[in-house]
């Protein structure tokens, strides 16, 4: 094999390279398409049994599994657009208690499933902030879905204004986080962390986000805590 060959075989930029960023970007996308097709076949199909066959404790988890992947492809397809520049910033007016309800509405059938209750708070009537609705309702939705595997009974979000600043928490009531995790929350931010076998990738994923909303010299950021409302985790998202 000549020196050209191997330099072409090592590096993805050369001309009749493979760039694998790209390739895993494009499978990732087509496993979100498929896995959605998958979900429409699969509420057409379980909408049409009995309630003694389709309320189950399988087709709750089945329901929370498939959310909790999509979720992970999305955060992957997201942090590819970021790395490449290419994640678009849409951001519009909204009223922050509509935001909070679609959030919950999304999860309505998981919780229930799981026998969880769903409570959402905003601190001031008719609260408006200017957002990306879908990238935020990605780390929102996300966060939901994994206080649901940890809560024991209920969850909560709840949003007000501090500093300026749009607060969105979400609590659960299930042990918290590990001491470590909030000791140590700024690593796991980073990602990988191979001590402990976390990804952090949610954690990565959400303050991104969270950065891409900034205002002057402002910007977001998330935080982890262990005093929230309800006795278990606390999950927090600032955005100026």
């Amino acid at each position: 094999m000549s020196d050209e060959q191997q330099k072409q075989q090592s590096d993805p930029e050369a001309p009749g390279g493979l760039d694998f960023s790209t390739v895993i970007a494009s499978t990732v996308h087509d496993m979100k398409n498929s896995l959605g097709l998958l979900m429409q076949a699969y509420e057409r199909w379980s909408s049409a049994l009995p309630p003694e066959l389709s309320e189950t404790a399988e087709r709750g988890m089945i329901e929370y599994e498939s959310m909790r992947l999509n979720g992970m492809l999305v955060q992957m397809l997201g942090l590819y657009k970021l790395g490449v520049n290419q994640l678009p910033m849409r951001p519009n007016w909204l009223e922050v208690e509509d935001f909070l309800q679609e959030q919950l509405a999304r999860h309505d059938e998981i919780l229930r499933s799981r026998h969880i209750e769903g409570s959402y708070e905003v601190e001031e009537d008719g609260l408006m902030a200017f957002l990306d609705t879908e990238l935020v309702g990605s780390v929102v939705g996300n966060v939901i879905n994994n206080s649901i595997r940890y809560a024991r009974s209920a969850i909560q979000l709840k949003a007000w204004v501090a500093d300026s600043q749009l607060v969105i928490a979400i609590s659960d009531d299930g042990q918290g986080y590990p001491p470590s995790m909030i000791e140590n929350q700024s690593e796991y931010v980073l990602g990988i962390n191979m001590s402990t076998g976390s990804t952090g990738l949610g954690l990565y994923f959400g303050q991104r986000i969270a950065e891409l909303h900034h205002r002057d010299e402002v910007k977001g950021h998330i935080e982890l805590r262990n005093d929230g409302p309800l006795g278990g985790g606390e999950f927090r998202i600032y955005l100026p």
